[in-house]
């Protein structure tokens, strides 16, 4: 059985408890939180142990697994406290604010021996497993045309959320996703060009993006999270081959709360004819923590996501940003932070 300790009682902590809940070797043992009356009211729910303070837990509690659903801007700290006592690490994406502050996280659990692993969860939706599978098997033909979007109201969780500096805004929480996709399906980026608006304070929550890759096939991305109140978080994918066309969309309750009442529709186009694929009703976020747990039981890396390849995609997301700024095509830079500065001394 492996045990879990729950680092942060929001919205997304209680997300991955109900999720472990469903898991047959994860138990949730405990909860982390400086507010003590969402800690007790999550323990409560949860039946687990309550806490505000992340040392006593640590001292009182086994656990295998430190579940991190802080926000953004603390993931580096509780990453690096967890590792430094011997946990094994799940991390709520976006996993950090930038390649400089991920490459410690990556170090200091290198350094522990411990395992991490990022909850970049469209690796894990039913939907874009079958959008990929179908590009690696030749099915879609050659890949001519290619198109995701991510729209939604601003979250009302928390006031963090809407500052740069915390959340990273709507570029890292939520155009991430699908930048993530699709480096997932088509490989390392090459170069990016990104146009968008800043909102009030400062986040970029209005984004067009065009990804090109070294084979030639380039992709468009389209990113909001300040739609109108009451609009229906938006997810599309759409994919256009010499072979077939592949598109799917979901249209849910504001940021997902009510995934289950969610209008889904998988639509394959082939010759003339319109197949609709049936939709997978188990949660994607159960699937994603499930074989987090079962890499952990059994002692292994995921197959699935990497590190490295967490670090990748906030390398492209690092030069979306740049492009934004700038208003130019910029390629993405792999290197660390001190080999870019190195290089720009020689």
């Amino acid at each position: 059985m492996i045990k879990i300790a729950i680092i942060g009682a929001g919205f997304m902590g209680q997300n991955h408890a109900d999720a472990y809940n469903d898991i047959k070797d994860a138990e949730v043992v405990a909860v982390y939180d400086k507010n003590e009356q969402l800690a007790k009211e999550f323990a409560i729910k949860t039946d687990c142990l309550a806490f505000t303070d992340f040392e006593e837990m640590a001292e009182k509690i086994t656990f295998d697994v430190a579940d991190i659903c802080l926000p953004t801007y603390l993931h580096e700290e509780y990453t690096i406290r967890s590792a430094q006592k011997g946990k094994h690490i799940f991390c709520e994406k976006p996993v950090t604010l930038s390649v400089d502050s991920l490459d410690r996280m990556i170090a200091e659990t290198e350094k522990a021996g411990v395992k991490m692993m990022v909850g970049q969860v469209l690796r894990f939706w039913p939907e874009y497993v079958e959008a990929k599978r179908r590009y690696q098997s030749k099915e879609l033909g050659e890949l001519n045309y290619v198109f995701a979007a991510r729209l939604s109201e601003h979250p009302a969780w928390s006031s963090w959320y809407r500052l740069p500096q915390n959340s990273g805004g709507g570029l890292l929480d939520l155009h991430l996703h699908d930048i993530d996709f699709l480096c997932w399906m088509l490989g390392k980026v090459e170069s990016v060009y990104a146009a968008g608006k800043q909102n009030a304070d400062g986040c970029w929550n209005f984004v067009s993006s065009t990804l090109r890759f070294p084979s030639g096939i380039s992709a468009s991305v389209q990113g909001v999270i300040e739609m109108e109140k009451g609009y229906p978080f938006t997810m599309e994918l759409r994919l256009a081959g010499s072979r077939q066309t592949y598109e799917y969309a979901m249209r849910s309750g504001a940021n997902l709360e009510n995934r289950e009442s969610s209008q889904r529709r998988t639509a394959v186009y082939e010759k003339g004819k319109i197949a609709e694929l049936p939709v997978e009703e188990r949660d994607p976020y159960t699937i994603e923590l499930e074989h987090f747990v079962q890499c952990i039981a059994e002692k292994r890396d995921s197959d699935v996501i990497s590190m490295e390849q967490v670090r990748e995609v906030l390398c492209t997301i690092e030069a979306l940003r740049v492009s934004l700024k700038t208003g130019e095509v910029v390629r993405v830079d792999y290197r660390s932070p001190g080999e870019r500065s190195e290089r720009g001394k020689g």
